[in-house]
């Protein structure tokens, strides 16, 4: 059976941090889905196919990356595409804790997922999207921050 992760989230931007757990889990599993989430009710900074075009372009050439987008529950998603694993990357102990109950309710909305916890190298520790979309909509120059500028 082939192992397939997800790897979800909003991904306004995907940046080098994003990159780096993707990159790291590429050994791990057979297929790793880079899952944007479709939120109606939040304010994006890029629209989804521009992020979608921007995490395409930043795996182009791997045939193990694929991105899609979903709408509702990430276990109900996972179950769909027959994905047994969540990834999720993690800068420091506050992404901890609230990404272990995230995990939690996953594990009880469908108990054959697993969710894996990568730390971000440290380098890269310090980027998050929220900070790189303040500095985007402050008219500072991202590019040092994300791999592909989505367009």
């Amino acid at each position: 059976m082939k192992k397939c992760a997800v790897f979800p989230g909003s991904f306004d931007p995907f940046t080098h941090g994003h990159k780096n757990i993707v990159d790291r889990c590429i050994p791990l599993f057979d297929e790793i889905v880079v899952a944007i989430g479709v939120n109606t009710t939040k304010s994006n900074l890029f629209t989804v196919d521009q992020r979608v075009e921007a995490i395409r372009k930043t795996f182009s050439g791997l045939n193990n990356v694929r991105v899609e987008t979903f709408r509702g529950l990430t276990a109900e998603y996972c179950r769909s595409i027959g994905a047994r694993w969540i990834v999720r990357g993690l800068r420091n102990s506050i992404d901890f804790e609230y990404e272990q109950s995230i995990a939690s309710m996953n594990k009880a909305l469908n108990p054959d997922i697993e969710t894996v916890f990568l730390f971000t190298d440290p380098a890269l520790q310090p980027i998050s999207s929220t900070i790189v979309r303040e500095i985007h909509r402050s008219g500072g120059d991202i590019g040092q921050f994300v791999p592909v500028m989505p367009s």
